[in-house]
């Protein structure tokens, strides 16, 4: 891109016939600063790019939209919570173009899901996730309590001391586990070494091998299974080979001649049959010297078998 159309496009070039006493350049070229984006302002609406908050589910074709998704939404004022404002966004769904609006709540510091989609709810199992389950609300209240605090305060002290050496052992093992970085380094960084000339071993016998993929190392199941494998033999092929002349010989008694041999002629008959038709087409071949040739010899023959007869 030139510098001019640079300029242009960061909107930072000033035409000849602009004045200072004329304004900014959107003034001048008539223009919002926003551009489209700005375009429903005189409504109270600005189009911005919102994401998704969380999994729904879209209200007219009940299909999901992830979390994270980005729409091209209409966002306006249409409250407040004492002195903070409340947005609302309106936007189409993807999938079959469903209005979906979606506002503010300050109060909870959460958004809402006012028409057009409704709320996945993900339920897990805390211990299946493996996470530590944070107190109810009501519970965080009881803990500012001090009458609370001082009746369970016992109880407390005995979890702590049944956990503390489970706790110090899982302390002690990662600390030595992970105590020498460079060990750590040194070893990951030849298992790194060792698999990636493994790789580049196993690509270069693909390669002579004629494959453009690479083939992994055979085990005692490949082995196996190829040797269940069966691939047809000699004798298989001539027996589908004698199998297929005999289809294709004659269903006749009197047709003394071998299948091949007969192939053998017919291949001769084809070949005659070129031969005289491209004779025919240079001119070479004259079917009235033919005819006449043919008749005396034949009467010839005839001539000499009553001769003999006699």
């Amino acid at each position: 891109m030139s510098s001019l159309a640079a300029a242009r496009a960061d909107n930072f070039y000033y035409p000849p016939e602009w004045t200072p006493n004329q304004g900014s350049l959107n003034k001048f070229h008539g223009q919002h600063a926003l551009r489209e984006r700005a375009r429903k302002l005189d409504q109270g609406i600005l189009i911005i790019r919102f994401e998704m908050p969380f999994n729904i589910w879209c209200g007219g074709c009940n299909s999901m939209i992830a979390k994270g998704v980005r729409f091209n939404a209409e966002k306006k004022q249409v409250g407040n919570y004492y002195s903070t404002k409340i947005w609302s966004f309106t936007m189409k769904s993807p999938c079959c173009k469903h209005q979906i609006v979606i506002q503010t709540d300050p109060k909870n510091c959460e958004y809402v899901i006012i028409s057009g989609a409704q709320r996945k709810t993900e339920e897990f199992d805390v211990e299946d996730a493996e996470t530590l389950e944070l107190p109810a609300d009501e519970e965080r209240g009881k803990l500012s309590d001090p009458f609370y605090r001082l009746e369970h305060q016992e109880a407390d002290l005995q979890k702590k001391k049944e956990a503390e050496p489970r706790l110090v052992q899982i302390q002690r093992i990662s600390d030595g586990r992970f105590s020498d970085d460079y060990a750590l380094n040194k070893a990951l960084r030849a298992k790194l070494r060792s698999q990636k000339k493994r790789v580049t071993e196993e690509e270069a016998a693909s390669r002579k091998l004629g494959l453009g993929l690479r083939l992994l190392p055979s085990t005692k199941e490949d082995a196996c299974a190829a040797a269940h494998v069966k691939f047809s033999s000699k004798f298989e092929k001539n027996r589908k080979d004698k199998r297929a002349l005999i289809n294709a010989a004659s269903i006749f008694s009197g047709s003394s001649i071998s299948s091949s041999k007969q192939l053998e002629l017919e291949a001769k008959r084809r070949k005659i049959n070129a031969g005289a038709a491209s004779n025919m087409l240079t001119g070479a071949f004259k079917p009235s010297s033919w005819s006449q040739s043919s008749v005396p010899s034949s009467r010839h023959k005839r001539s000499s078998v009553s001769a003999r007869q006699f």
